[in-house]
This record gives structure tokens, sequence and C-alpha cells, in this order.
């Protein structure tokens, strides 16, 4: 890994470990909610311990407890150096489960939902999040990304990103507007759709930083490097996911103080060729 940081879009420079909201409302997107009081404390210590790119999206919340809502209460006045991005596309069925995707005549409202949550008159970075939790592919994104960046236009978003999609969606929205992040489930769906973000200086945010989604969570190399080193399998797995590429960025999330300091400190854990080789197998 060269540098902690990343430059996304070209004039907002935010460091590559960040912080995931979904788990500040709840564990699970069908299980009991969190109390406010524990999220409020995980994103203020968070962005004391250097967190200056918080992931978030206003599906993320159970009952009355939202994580929009959550990350305005804890930290506005807002530092001058937060990026905050969400997503839009999912809509929340009657039981709070996101299902369905929004119209493009859809997406405003939810931009706007997203800005009066979060108390803000622009979004820093918004991303079409495409289908739901299949892989991607099978559709076109191109009414949908074009409602997006017309919202751009209008000053409501700085810049725009596409989560969940493949190559040919992914080119598809690089022709209408400019896209600075793909957020997709991990770095090795495509291999090719990394590279091309490298190539392009656009961010690539895997959304289960350490593993979930049917991943396993550890393994017999991750264990092997995490005892040599004398840290954890979660430290590990986040040190190699940003040696991956210098245009990885990572969002672990968590409701525990414990765990949110445990993740951050993988920031500072060094992987010799030894330990990535190890990793590879």
């Amino acid at each position: 890994m060269t540098t902690k940081t990343f430059s996304l879009g070209g004039d907002l420079t935010i460091n590559r470990l960040g912080f995931g909201a979904m788990r500040l409302a709840m564990s699970t997107f069908d299980g009991p909610s969190r109390a406010p009081e524990s999220g409020i404390a995980v994103l203020r210590r968070a962005v004391e311990l250097g967190v200056n790119h918080i992931d978030t999206a206003g599906f993320y919340g159970r009952g009355a407890v939202r994580a929009n809502e959550l990350i305005r209460t804890a930290l506005t006045p807002y530092r001058t150096d937060l990026v905050i991005a969400t997503k839009v596309g999912p809509l929340l069925a009657a039981d709070g489960v996101p299902s369905g995707q929004a119209t493009p005549d859809q997406l405003r409202g939810l931009v706007e939902a997203d800005l009066r949550a979060l108390g803000l008159d622009r979004l820093d970075l918004v991303y079409l999040r495409v289908g739901g939790m299949t892989g991607p592919g099978g559709e076109s994104i191109a009414e949908r990304f074009e409602a997006l960046a017309e919202l751009r236009a209008r000053g409501l978003i700085r810049h725009l990103g596409v989560s969940n999609v493949d190559a040919a969606q992914f080119a598809e929205a690089r022709a209408i507007a400019p896209v600075t992040a793909v957020q997709n489930q991990r770095t090795d769906d495509d291999p090719g759709l990394l590279g091309e973000c490298e190539e392009a200086g656009i961010a690539y945010v895997p959304y289960f930083p350490l593993g979930g989604g049917g991943r396993p969570l550890d393994t017999e190399r991750v264990g092997k490097v995490a005892a040599r080193l004398g840290v954890t399998a979660a430290q590990v797995r986040l040190a190699a996911l940003l040696a991956t590429s210098p245009a990885v960025l990572a969002i672990p999330g968590t409701g525990a103080l414990d765990h949110l300091e445990e993740n951050l400190a993988a920031n500072d854990l060094g992987l010799s060729d030894e330990d990535l080789a190890d990793l590879r197998g």
C-alpha cells in the first residue's frame, strides 16, 4: 500500500479506511434495532480516529432508528473534510427490508430525503444501487443514471457512483456522466473492472470488506498470518484488501466501539511480501 488516502473525483481527499453505516441501526436488515446512543458514540469515535469517509443509505435503519439521522445527530456541524456517500435505488417494503427498485422519477425524492435526513444542501457522493442482493448485470441502468446526472447538474450531488454493476453497466454509466466510485460486493468478482477503475482513478469500494454475503469471514491462510503478526483475522483482511490496489477503499461497519477500534487499527498494519504470498496461497 503506497498511500493511505485517495483523491475522490480529483477534489476530495479521503482516508482509504472509512466507515460503513449499515450496522449503526441494526445488525442485519431483519434484526432488531440498536440503541441510538450506541451508534452516535461509534460515529463520534470513528471521526476522532481519523475516519473522513462515511458510507450510508436512506434504507439503512430499523423502525425509528435510522443511520442517516444518527449521522446528523452525532456529527453536525460536519467537519469540512468529511465525505458522506449515500446510495439510492432500492425501495423499502412494508417490513422495512429494501426490495424493488426506484424509477427515474422516484430517485429525485430519494435524494431529497437523504439531504433532509443528513442535514445537507449537497451530497458528496451518490451511488445508483442496482438490483437486489444477487449479482450484477442483466439490465440497463441508463435512464436511472441519467436522472441522477440531472440532479448533479442541478447542484444537489457533487459526485456520482454505481453499485452492484458489471462492466457493461459501468460503461453505460460512464457514457452518461463521470463516475467517481464503484461499490460492488468484493474485489475478485470482476478483476477487469477493478483494473479499469485503477487506471481511470475511480474508487473501488467493496461493500462486504470483511467477507460476508455468503463468504467465510476466516480462513486457514488468514489465521496463519494473523497469528504470526499477533493481530486479528479481521485486521489482516482489511490490510490485505487495502493492499489489493491503491484504488480500493474499505468501509467496515459496526455498532460497537471495541470492534470499531479493532477495525481502524488495520490502517497501521503493514503486510510483508511473505504475508501477502501466504494469503494468496
